[in-house]
């Protein structure tokens, strides 16, 4: 069980809350001029761990307790200014840098670097949280391992990865991190969460059965009608999917639902984020230099765009990764019963058409299906446009 107050988010990892509280303790006893063991706190983590695992809320979980001001032998009360505001996202000595497109790129790292190697203002400590450092480009993550390397007494980063694979976070940056592993949360412990947020009980027990051991997709499923009705959609396509033209409509919904996502998630915002900027740039003004001003803002709304549209096409992928998921762990679950194997299914709500495509199709060609899939995720990755991909991966399902 979490011990609550800033750790009661990090749900279904006991270890990984045990582990942080006791370098949040020699954070706090450094700070009082004590000398804790050696290694009991270091000032670069790494936390790693499956999507959904909860890795960017352990790390602001930890910074929370790094910035705890309450007199308690143990930091993170959940309660206090230090701790309220490194919860909410306004302290101000707690940092948080996640890519908005498809990649962190070098001028934003050094500018957090530069920010990072001065001394608290308010806190204790200055908290660097990188999402996401998967997506650190080359140059970022050199700019990184400098500040790594020779940290300032009192700055502490932690960062986020979905593995701790040299692909993902160069070896240089890992091998100067602590590193945190979590691991998937079990159902039992995310309907628990949900329940504690007020969801019922029978559709956060089915929530948290779906979700594949996300904590936030529970969350979404538990509370967003929209969220649901785009899962049942994507299970409905393995059986849809009957005659070669079936293959166009399908690949639509896939598509289309997956462009609508990123126009909801970002349309309202880039809107505002355009004005701001107009308005900033002298838009509507009438004074001496209003017009040079206006000019000059060119440029900037064009980098603006550019941002925002590699901010929607991440949104995108995301939204189509996750129906592949989905579709993923559907054809898992018909290798699962059609070899009679013992195993928890990932969808046990769509148990009756998981058995409808065990006995329709051979083990053989629903493995083909589950590579298909697998191999649209790759392509999606290599920048493959996605009505390219998800058509080619669709034919392939179509056909077995």
């Amino acid at each position: 069980m979490n011990r609550g107050g800033a750790w009661a988010g990090v749900v279904g990892q006991p270890e990984v809350v045990a582990v942080l509280s006791a370098a949040a303790e020699a954070a706090a006893s450094i700070v009082a001029g004590g000398t804790p063991a050696p290694g009991a706190m270091t000032h670069a983590w790494l936390f790693t761990g499956p999507p959904g695992s909860g890795r960017s809320v352990a790390a602001r979980a930890f910074a929370a307790a790094l910035q705890c001001t309450t007199t308690d032998d143990r930091p993170g009360c959940g309660t206090c200014a230090g701790c309220h505001t490194a919860l909410a996202g306004t302290h101000s000595d707690v940092r948080v840098v996640a890519p908005e497109g498809l990649s962190i790129s070098v001028g934003d790292m050094r500018a957090l670097v530069q920010v990072s190697a001065r001394r608290p203002t308010t806190g204790r400590w200055q908290v660097v949280i990188i999402a996401d450092a998967d997506r650190l480009t080359e140059g970022a993550a050199n700019a990184l391992l400098k500040a790594v390397e020779e940290p300032p007494a009192r700055t502490v980063f932690l960062l986020c990865a979905p593995s701790s694979h040299p692909d993902d976070v160069s070896v240089t940056i890992r091998s100067r991190c602590r590193v945190v592993s979590l691991g998937t949360p079990r159902p039992a412990a995310i309907a628990s969460a949900l329940e504690d947020e007020g969801v019922a009980p029978d559709v956060a027990s089915w929530a948290a059965s779906v979700c594949g051991g996300n904590v936030g997709r529970a969350r979404r499923l538990a509370t967003e009608g929209t969220a649901r009705e785009r899962r049942e959609s994507v299970l409905r396509i393995p059986l849809a999917l009957k005659r070669p033209a079936d293959v166009f409509t399908c690949a639509d919904q896939l598509v289309s639902a997956a462009e609508g996502d990123a126009l909801t998630a970002t349309e309202g915002r880039d809107v505002a984020e355009r004005e701001a900027l107009e308005t900033a740039m002298g838009a509507g003004g009438t004074g001496k230099g209003t017009a040079a001003a206006t000019r000059g803002a060119k440029g900037a709304l064009k980098d603006l765009e550019k941002r925002q549209k590699s901010r929607a096409t991440r949104t995108q992928r995301d939204s189509l990764d996750q129906a592949l998921v989905d579709l993923a762990a559907f054809y898992r679950d018909v290798l699962v019963t059609a070899t009679g194997a013992e195993a928890t299914l990932n969808h046990p709500d769509r148990a009756g058409d998981v058995r409808t495509a065990a006995s329709s199709w051979t083990p053989e060609s629903t493995l083909r299906r589950l590579e298909a899939v697998l191999g649209c995720r790759t392509a999606l990755e290599r920048n493959v446009k996605p009505r390219i991909a998800v058509e080619a991966m669709l034919t392939h399902l179509q056909r077995g």
